[in-house]
């Protein structure tokens, strides 16, 4: 007779999480900890989803509300931010949502305001919840009269204590002008800066018993505000951020079985192991982005970049010191800002035998970066003497490019200002060939290696280029294609010539 396998299930407890204070007998919790009912809201949490929303929580929403739950003696959340990072597809949002109305109808506060990326997903998540209240005839007396409002932009639940769970875009205006009770931040990953979390987060401040709660799957290097908070709560930096992340050690293969229940706590309840066994063979197989999207996604890991458009260790390798001096005949200036314009950049490039030097001429910064950049560019063009200046017309540097043509003596004689128009494709994809061959050298200036390192993919049917609006800025980037792709059709010197110091 053969014995059916083992059914996989997921693991409850997180494979990083910041410990309890309370110390003492273990309580009711399970794990060993001491929490129990007087020293952590999430009991309450999980009898208020059980008995009057008759959806009880998983293992794992159990264990994590109880965790970051835990109370100070004086009644406080000891986290005043918790951070809880999951695979996709184990239920976070459920969770989200069933405190959102814990929070109403228990806590009774004032204010529960939800935001996201995407604001579909927001207001995806609000109406469920107002849907399960309106189920619920324990919650259904609670909503004051026309206490939905579902207009676009105006979604609000008010309670007949005043309470409201309304819901914002993760964007610079997200929270302002409010006053808020508990504050969720769904899909952290997408944080690209720190727009976002520096409009809402201060929303909470006036509040002394205000809990934010940041969740989300891992990101890539770009997740810049996930990145900060995970680093701070792993090191304790502030003892009221809290971290509670399901996840799989880096080296763990795709198909490993025991990294995949680490990630997805759901795992033989709401999630079959086939279903991620199969993605992940494919995964491993096609390797590159879609492995990395896996690895992101499914086994909750971070990876450096989704889908990089430029071979990092390669680029490191095409570092030479050195400079290049002013050459009228075979050198090659490009020019790009930035979307927001406040990042602009001049590279230069130039054969030197069989390969290109390329450096970064000048960079301007800040609100008046494209301003400063015409005024001083005709100095650095009359100091240089390039053959050509290259921009590209169907990116953010056109505006600026139209300001130039429209001085007087511009372009310098002798220099031709040439706009790279249905070649942006070939300059990036050349770029990252000329990169991956060794054909370049640089001197390692940090703003092109940031920028460089920046670069990720956006696909164009066969082809790709730079993507501007999923990244920090990538300007240096293009500048730097651009001088390079110009540079080498300039004609080659008849004879050999020492352009490089």
């Amino acid at each position: 007779m053969t014995l059916a396998p083992a059914k996989v299930m997921g693991r409850t407890y997180p494979r990083l999480a910041t410990p309890p204070l309370v110390t003492g007998p273990a309580g009711p919790c399970g794990c060993g900890c001491a929490l129990t009912q007087a020293t952590t809201y999430g009991f309450d949490v999980a009898d208020f989803a059980e008995n009057i929303l008759h959806r009880p929580l998983l293992a794992w929403q159990r264990h994590l509300i109880i965790h970051a739950g835990e109370l100070y003696p004086d009644g406080r959340p000891r986290f005043r931010q918790v951070l809880a990072l999951v695979s996709r597809q184990n239920g976070k949002t459920e969770l989200l949502r069933i405190l959102a109305l814990f929070w109403l109808w228990v806590d009774r506060v004032q204010m529960v305001l939800g935001t996201s990326t995407n604001l579909d997903t927001a207001r995806e998540s609000w109406e469920k919840a107002v849907e399960l209240a309106e189920a619920i005839p324990a919650l259904t007396r609670g909503i004051a009269p026309n206490g939905i409002r579902r207009a676009n932009g105006e979604q609000t639940l008010t309670t007949v204590w005043n309470g409201r769970y309304k819901i914002a875009a993760s964007n610079r205006a997200g929270g302002r002008g409010k006053t808020v009770d508990r504050l969720i931040m769904d899909e952290l990953r997408e944080h690209k800066s720190w727009d976002a979390h520096n409009a809402a987060v201060p929303a909470t401040n006036a509040v002394s018993q205000a809990q934010i709660w940041f969740i989300s799957n891992q990101g890539d290097d770009k997740s810049v505000v996930l990145n900060e908070l995970r680093e701070q709560a792993l090191k304790g930096l502030d003892p009221r951020l809290g971290i509670f992340e399901w996840s799989s050690p880096e080296g763990m293969a795709a198909t490993n079985i025991d990294a995949l229940a680490m990630a997805n706590p759901s795992l033989g309840v709401t999630i079959e192991l086939d279903a991620l066994m199969g993605d992940a063979i494919r995964a491993e197989a096609a390797g590159g982005e879609q492995l990395a999207q896996f690895l992101t996604e499914v086994h909750c890991r971070r990876v450096p970049l989704l889908d990089p458009a430029v071979d990092m260790a390669a680029w490191g390798e095409c570092y030479r010191p050195g400079t290049l001096v002013n050459s009228t005949e075979h050198m090659a200036f490009c020019l790009d800002v930035s979307l927001d314009e406040l990042h602009v950049t001049l590279a230069a490039a130039a054969r030197d035998g069989e390969k290109v030097r390329v450096e970064r001429v000048s960079v301007w910064e800040g609100q008046t970066a494209v301003q400063q950049m015409i005024r001083e560019l005709p100095t650095l063009v009359e100091a240089h003497k390039p053959k050509v200046l290259g921009w590209f017309p169907a990116g953010p540097a056109a505006a600026a490019a139209a300001a130039l043509a429209e001085r007087d003596g511009w372009p310098p004689d002798g220099v031709e200002f040439q706009p790279i128009r249905g070649d942006v494709t070939a300059v990036c994809m050349g770029f990252a060939e000329q990169v991956r061959a060794r054909a370049l050298m640089h001197d390692g200036d940090a703003v092109l290696d940031a920028h460089v390192q920046a670069a990720e993919k956006l696909h164009q049917g066969d082809g790709w280029r730079f993507g501007r609006r999923k990244v920090g800025y990538v300007d240096a980037a293009y500048a730097a294609a651009g001088a390079v792709h110009l540079a080498r059709v300039i004609p080659a010197p008849v004879e050999a010539e020492a352009w490089f110091a």
